[in-house]
């Protein structure tokens, strides 16, 4: 299936998101293009970025052939002046925006004695520092208007370590600690700050699984990847009133990875 077949596919469950505006950072490929394509299958109008133009461009093209109100935004969130031009560039268009997910992150793991400063350097750049200055923006935003969602793509990793682990998974705890302090700071507000943790994905669909991801996925209790369209349907749920009650929370969805001790065959 192509980008506009699945699409199509995706499920719209909350009419209520109809006409809200969604900024979802490296939205491109991946996760990310499974949360754009998801709120824009909910009918929302939705800011999609990533760091290549002709991707932006491409897959922004192709959703909105498939009906979807996309605004394909190149950005690299590493450089402030780049995310001040993504909201001028935003507002400029939607006016205001409703719900901004935190999603653009560098995922690079290697073992600690091999992580450069400029690696660190970077990762503190993308991986906290824009997802802060994105919500600061869009918070101010949202406070005015006393309503506004900031959904943060999180880690696993951020409780529990991969191995290697760094500097990514000491960047998700950042996150997670950014989610509970904001908010506690923006509840006054009716502004709603959470976080969602996702597993191992590899593809749109957990179709036939061979080779070394038979491996990774044996390893896991429900015995399959993650796809990239079931993280956006958690996304909608939490920018939709029925989370209305649901603050400065991290949501695991990760197959059930982090409830376990050992991976099976290898007790402890």
């Amino acid at each position: 299936m192509n980008l506009a077949e699945l699409y199509q596919a995706l499920p719209a469950r909350f009419p209520e998101l109809r006409g809200q505006v969604a900024l979802v950072t490296g939205s491109s490929q991946g996760i990310g293009l499974g949360i754009a394509a998801r709120l824009a299958r909910e009918g929302m109008r939705v800011v999609l970025t990533g760091l290549e133009r002709d991707q932006v461009e491409s897959v922004t093209s192709e959703l909105r052939g498939a009906g979807a109100d996309i605004l394909g935004v190149p950005a690299n969130l590493s450089i402030t002046a780049e995310i001040e031009n993504l909201f001028e560039t935003m507002l400029s268009a939607f006016g205001t925006i409703d719900v901004l997910i935190n999603n653009a992150a560098d995922l690079r793991r290697m073992p600690f004695s091999d992580v450069s400063e400029a690696l660190m350097d970077y990762q503190l750049a993308v991986n906290i520092k824009a997802p802060m200055l994105c919500s600061q923006r869009a918070g101010a935003i949202m406070c005015a208007a006393k309503k506004g969602r900031i959904i943060s793509i999180t880690s696993p990793g951020a409780e529990r370590a991969h191995l290697p682990g760094l500097p990514y998974d000491a960047t998700k705890g950042a996150i997670n600690s950014m989610t509970r302090a904001l908010a506690v700071e923006y509840a006054e507000h009716n502004v709603l700050v959470n976080a969602v943790a996702p597993g191992w994905a590899n593809s749109w669909h957990a179709g036939k699984i061979t080779g070394e991801s038979q491996e990774v996925a044996a390893r896991i209790p429900l015995g399959r990847p993650l796809n990239f369209g079931e993280v956006g349907g958690i996304v909608a749920f939490l920018a939709s009133p029925d989370a209305a009650y649901m603050t400065g929370q991290i949501y695991y969805m990760d197959g059930g990875v982090t409830a376990q001790m050992s991976p099976p065959g290898q007790p402890i």
